[in-house]
């Protein structure tokens, strides 16, 4: 059976979304949305290295040194919180401009250098390029949602444990440390196999919007990351649609377009925590929403006390 463009755009986009959100919630919740959105834009002089140094557009060689880049990024951000006094928007915000600004510097060079060599392109990989993803990429991306799956099923509890309670993790004998590399290293993974098709610029919104709306909907950990996991795949099918039906509209933006939009919805129409849930206008709302108990309160938020209760899932 002949697969098309749009096909392999489509599994592509559907497979990173649906890792962005298993990842990104643990993100969120460990509130480190940000740092996703660092190792991206700290990955650019990674890929352009990478170029400058094997002379080729593969793939593997760009987004390898991406991801040493993206990795040296988050690094560098780790010590100067701890040898240093600043504040961690402001070390994240010096790390993210130095790093992009000099990704920005080699991106220009590269193309004044190497202006009849169409390889040299790099500045797709600024605002990403999904309709050039081809059937390898494709593959690359199974593989790396394979491997966070099975990584996340394995180390559910023990992830479990250091978003909600650090504390009492280190007490049951895990390293929260070395869960807390291995998270930042799955966050790594997965903004740089999601350069290619969102960008440097937009690929952390992959990993913090499908979670942030997942929120509204559960407090339990496992239920919130599978809704998020359906609102990553649901935000990059649709956008995939969405540019292959308007010639011209870039996948990427459009992705990210998707997933805000269904933020709002969810902002609006979850229960307990929606805005029309709390308007004091509506006075039935359980006629509207049946599903829901007239009788339930709203859930406690989820809780970092040293307590070992507040490990437990939320319900």
């Amino acid at each position: 059976m002949l697969i098309t463009q749009t096909q392999i755009v489509l599994t592509g986009t559907l497979l990173l979304g649906i890792a962005a959100g298993m990842v990104g919630t643990f993100a969120v919740l460990r509130r480190r949305a940000l740092a996703g959105d660092v190792v991206a834009h700290a990955a650019l002089p990674g890929l352009c290295l990478a170029f400058l140094a094997f002379q080729s557009r593969s793939i593997i060689v760009l987004l390898s040194g991406a991801l040493l880049s993206g990795l040296l990024g988050a690094v560098t951000v780790s010590m100067l919180k701890r040898f240093t006094r600043l504040r961690d928007d402001a070390v994240q915000g010096i790390v993210l401009s130095v790093f992009y600004g000099g990704g920005i510097a080699l991106t220009r060079s590269i193309q004044n250098t190497h202006r009849n060599d169409s390889g040299a392109d790099l500045e797709s990989f600024i605002v990403g390029q999904a309709a050039t993803m081809l059937k390898g990429d494709v593959q690359q991306i199974a593989v790396v949602v394979a491997v966070t799956v099975i990584i996340v099923v394995m180390l559910f509890k023990e992830l479990k444990l250091l978003s909600f309670d650090e504390q009492f993790c280190q007490v049951q004998g895990w390293s929260a440390t070395g869960l807390d590399v291995l998270l930042m290293l799955l966050t790594a993974v997965i903004v740089v196999v999601g350069l290619p098709a969102v960008g440097v610029v937009l690929t952390a919104a992959l990993l913090i919007i499908p979670p942030a709306a997942a929120r509204f909907w559960s407090d339990r950990l496992s239920r919130m990351m599978m809704i998020a996991c359906v609102i990553g795949g649901i935000s990059g099918v649709t956008g995939t649609l969405l540019s292959a039906r308007y010639d011209g509209l870039p996948t990427g933006p459009l992705i990210v377009l998707t997933s805000t939009a269904i933020f709002v919805l969810s902002w609006v129409l979850a229960p307990h925590r929606g805005l029309l849930w709390k308007s004091r206008e509506v006075t039935d709302l359980e006629s509207f929403l049946p599903w829901v108990e007239s009788d339930a309160a709203e859930p406690p938020a989820p809780t970092t006390s040293g307590s070992p209760g507040s490990a437990q899932e939320i319900s």
